[in-house]
């Protein structure tokens, strides 16, 4: 029983201070003070922490984080959406739903470019939805939509979550994590594309008109430029040409010049944009150090063996274990942002998969396809909340249309878990 303590006050310390509301990053440094007390005295355990909290930031690839979260900025006050927008609109506006399948394919290119959920949704969400309303979609269902396509955007490269994930797995190649996560992103679009288009031809919601060959030409040069960052920065990976560290500062630098040349950015906008940036990049970087300590603190009580012991005792069926993984990852995501849930939860489900046979760049992808639904679900869902408050409706109004696009999502979530060739075929056509 007494190798169960330090988890029992990790998880009921956790549980009590994120009830009280106190902020999820001093959450975890204070229940991983409180964990560390179970072995040493007070000091030693306070300074262990706050060094880790230190070293655990110390770290070139997170210097992508600061740059992608610049570009996305960049980039939303850019003009970028308008274009991609206008060009998904030409693609698919003609079919049943035409307005949500516009959402969902400008959200998926909006928020793998941004790199940002809650940008996309912030900015689909702003764009289509009162043209959603004044066409006669609810205004329900246009967030719901908005909410769960805008999460596609963290599994479709580039992504600042799969490069946490490399740094906490100890190192999957981050080339070969963007690359793996095209088909699943790209699958899970059109799930929620699908589920979109049956819901609008049951509500009798308007289809627009089919757009001409001249139409979608001209739509694709004005969003070329925009579509383009996406090729420049991953075909750059990899071939090798530069590190994801090094294509994050180019993304800054084309974005920057994108957004003059739209003359959508003025000089007068940079300090706001700058400000905007580091204040972000600055609640990213307190979860990735508060949570590489409770990481630390984890396999110095050896949490995560304990944890796999258990887990493999229960049966010695991967498809079972696999399961439940997911579940709990599931349940994770309710609860915890996506950043502190991959950086204290790979250290204890990735030795369990890989004694499984799955590799790690696939439970890479699952991990956050899992964590993706996470912010779509109260209480914590942060992409919820940005979605519901634009679409000035409710929650409790949102639930009915957003459940059957969480059943696309889950649906997307099973195929990636058990077919690895979804994730890892791609990874080895490029050789990485």
């Amino acid at each position: 029983m007494a190798e169960y303590i330090p988890v029992l006050v990790l998880v009921i310390s956790f549980i009590f201070f994120l009830s009280i509301g106190t902020p999820v990053a001093w959450s975890i440094a204070m229940s991983s003070v409180l964990t560390m007390l179970v072995s040493i005295p007070f000091l030693p355990a306070v300074t262990t922490v706050a060094q880790r909290m230190a070293t655990g930031l110390d770290s070139f690839a997170l210097l992508a984080i600061p740059f992608f979260v610049l570009s996305g900025q960049l980039m939303n006050k850019g003009g970028v959406a308008h274009r991609l927008i206008a060009f998904a609109k030409t693609l698919v506006g003609a079919f049943p739903g035409g307005l949500a399948l516009i959402n969902v394919i400008a959200a998926m290119l909006m928020g793998a470019i941004a790199g940002s959920a809650m940008a996309s949704a912030s900015a689909m969400g702003s764009i289509l939805g009162p043209e959603m309303e004044k066409e006669g979609y609810s205004k329900e269902f246009g967030a719901a939509v908005n909410i769960t396509s805008s999460t596609t955007g963290l599994v479709i490269p580039p992504s600042n979550v799969l490069i946490v994930y490399s740094l906490a797995s100890g190192g999957v190649s981050i080339a070969a994590l963007f690359l793996a996560g095209y088909i699943p992103g790209i699958l899970t679009g059109l799930f929620l594309m699908v589920v979109a288009a049956f819901w609008a031809k049951k509500k009798g919601y308007k289809t627009g008109k089919r757009s001409s060959i001249k139409e979608v030409g001209k739509a694709f040069v004005d969003a070329f430029p925009s579509l383009l960052l996406l090729v420049v920065v991953i075909g750059g990976i990899v071939s090798g040409i530069f590190t994801a560290t090094e294509a994050s500062a180019i993304a800054v630098l084309y974005c920057l010049v994108l957004g003059f040349i739209y003359r959508e950015i003025k000089f007068k906008d940079l300090p706001e944009i700058l400000l905007d940036s580091s204040a972000t990049t600055a609640i990213v970087m307190l979860l990735i150090g508060a949570s590489m300590s409770m990481s630390w603190v984890m396999s110095y009580e050896n949490i995560p063996q304990d944890i796999s012991t258990t887990l493999l005792g229960l049966s010695d069926n991967p498809i079972v274990i696999l399961l439940i993984i997911n579940l709990l990852l599931l349940c994770v995501g309710i609860f915890m942002d996506m950043t502190p849930a991959v950086l204290i939860f790979t250290p204890i489900f990735l030795p369990i998969v890989t004694k499984l046979g799955m590799d790690p760049i696939q439970f890479g992808i699952v991990m956050v396809l899992n964590l993706c639904i996470g912010l779509c679900t109260p209480p914590v869902g942060s992409v919820l909340f940005v979605g519901v408050g634009i679409a000035n409706t409710t929650i409790e109004k949102v639930v009915k249309p957003l459940i059957p696009l969480f059943l696309a999502m889950i649906l997307a979530l099973f195929l990636v878990t058990y077919f690895p060739q979804l994730t890892l075929w791609l990874p080895k056509v490029f050789g990485v």
